[in-house]
């Protein structure tokens, strides 16, 4: 089995190029991540007032690619540009939406472009060097303060994301990356913790595949490129035995660069495995705090 890998100067346009993939005719399909919503977000920006209410995954559960992109541009950075959303991303806000009685949803923060969070980690505000924000991944939601703990308790109880709880400031921050949560006294945002590529972490564009369709798998927090991926990796299922995979691509020494955030490498055809995680392996030498292991989001291959 083999798999492509696509280097990517511009995290955008690969993430782009992924939705562009995702929106595609095809025939309807089981739900395609563990956590959705109903298909349905509004949501208003508390900075501009703009708002976009969206029907964004449609009946045969392929995504809208002009609501996704109105979505983007009210996610927007400050500094004026865009990034797609991550579908994942989108999803999640779905669900929290349904579990909420905030309509719209009030977006203090979205996407903030690399530039714009170098500048205000320059100013000192309280903000991660390697951000979710800039890769598309999280946002920032003002509730009810008396709505806000319940809502940070069940988005933790999902097990699927990133989950802050800022009391006093009164919004909730929502990524996926790795499940985790906290509360502003408890961030340690002023450590830097991904530096040197300590939380490098992967994600599918889905959870759930048939066996035989293609997979694209996207390294995050990549923040001290180059990082090298062994193009052999590994399937772990739940139950039975690991199943091998090869990246595709030509690597002399048997590795394949990832020059940048947001790297994507394809499986063209899923093994049949139930549910599993994809484990990638770093190439040595390895710089900083590389891992030498990089494991995405469980999976399901049916």
């Amino acid at each position: 089995m083999r798999v492509r890998v696509e280097s990517v100067a511009m995290r955008g346009l690969a993430v782009a190029a992924t939705v562009l993939a995702l929106v595609r005719p095809c025939a309807a399909v089981p739900p395609r991540f563990f956590v959705e919503g109903p298909g349905t977000l509004a949501v208003e920006n508390a900075h501009t007032g703009e708002r976009a209410a969206v029907v964004y995954r449609r009946a045969d559960g392929t995504y809208d690619p002009d609501a996704l992109a109105r979505l983007a541009h009210v996610f927007r950075s400050p500094d004026g540009r865009e990034t797609p959303l991550a579908l994942r991303l989108v999803e999640v806000l779905g669900r929290l939406q349904a579990l909420s009685a905030t309509r719209p949803l009030v977006l203090m923060s979205g996407y903030r472009s690399p530039e714009y969070n170098a500048g205000l980690r320059a100013q000192g505000r309280q903000v991660a060097g390697g951000s979710l924000h800039t890769e598309g991944l999280a946002a920032d939601l003002a509730f009810p303060r008396g709505e806000l703990f319940g809502l940070w308790l069940r988005v933790r109880a999902l097990g699927c994301c990133g989950a802050g709880y800022y009391a006093r400031e009164g919004f909730l921050h929502v990524d996926v990356g790795r499940p985790r949560f906290w509360e502003a006294a408890t961030s340690r945002v002023d450590e830097n913790l991904s530096a040197g590529n300590a939380r490098l972490f992967a994600r599918t564009e889905f959870d759930r595949y048939a066996t035989g369709e293609p997979i694209a798998v996207a390294l995050h927090a990549l923040t001290a490129p180059p990082v090298r991926i062994a193009r052999t990796a590994t399937l772990l299922p739940e139950r039975g035995a690991p199943v091998s995979v090869t990246l595709e691509g030509d690597a002399a020494d048997g590795c394949l660069p990832a020059e940048a955030t947001g790297t994507v490498f394809r499986i063209p055809a899923a093994p049949a495995s139930g549910r599993a995680r994809l484990v990638l392996r770093t190439c040595a030498p390895r710089l900083e705090r590389t891992p030498e292991t990089v494991e995405s989001n469980p999976i399901e291959v049916r």
